[in-house]
């Protein structure tokens, strides 16, 4: 685009604006959870006035949401949407989605969203009522689908649905909470690397869920 025809730097300026204020969200949300942190941080931190803010999201309540659509919602919808569209075996899904998980959202610092719902739920309500309906009901329902699509092609024996989606899920939670815990992330310990972690977690799945076995 000539320099003729782009915005003014001022206007390009406040049009990327909404999406600074995001990422100054997600940074202080994740470094400090949602009760601790002002929305004048968050402001201070975007190099805007806390006006501006509220200007783009009313309340702080809302920022979280957007911060949420934009980091946890978003990975959820393109990974449906790959499912929807995979041409291989459900085995083969069902390993491709699991590495997939940690490589847009797991290894990312939006996860550590994931520790602050786990740890905030109780004080916010609404929140976690929100983070259920937007991306755990979803998240959910996708590796559901997975299970199922490999029993009805003949690939996984039968099972209990649901009990099996939380032997997926449970130690990739495990992974989120080690990563953004001090606690269980002790300096100079041996920690697994994630992905051949995740890698043999599937495999293991996929082993025991085989019609062959």
């Amino acid at each position: 685009m000539s320099e003729a025809l782009s915005p003014p730097k001022r206007e390009r300026r406040k049009q990327h604006r909404p999406g600074e204020l995001l990422e100054a969200a997600l940074d202080l949300f994740v470094e400090k959870g949602f009760a601790a942190t002002r929305a004048e941080e968050v402001a201070a931190r975007a190099g805007v006035s806390k006006g501006t803010l509220f200007l783009y999201f009313p309340s702080k309540e809302e920022l979280f949401k957007e911060v949420v659509r934009e980091n946890v919602v978003k990975p959820v919808t393109e990974g449906a949407l790959e499912a929807a569209n995979f041409k291989g075996t459900s085995q083969q899904l069902l390993k491709s989605m699991m590495l997939e998980w940690w490589r847009r959202y797991g290894s990312t610092k939006a996860s550590g969203i994931t520790k602050l719902i786990i740890s905030e739920a109780h004080s916010f309500p609404d929140l976690a009522s929100f983070y259920q309906e937007e991306v755990i009901y979803p998240s959910t329902k996708l590796l559901k689908d997975v299970l199922e699509r490999g029993r009805q092609q003949g690939e996984f024996k039968n099972f209990n649905t649901e009990h099996t989606a939380m032997a997926v899920i449970a130690p990739l939670l495990f992974l989120i909470m080690s990563k953004h815990s001090s606690a269980l992330c002790h300096q100079g310990s041996q920690q697994p690397n994630p992905e051949e972690f995740i890698a043999q977690h599937a495999d293991l799945i996929v082993r025991g869920l085989s019609i062959e076995n």
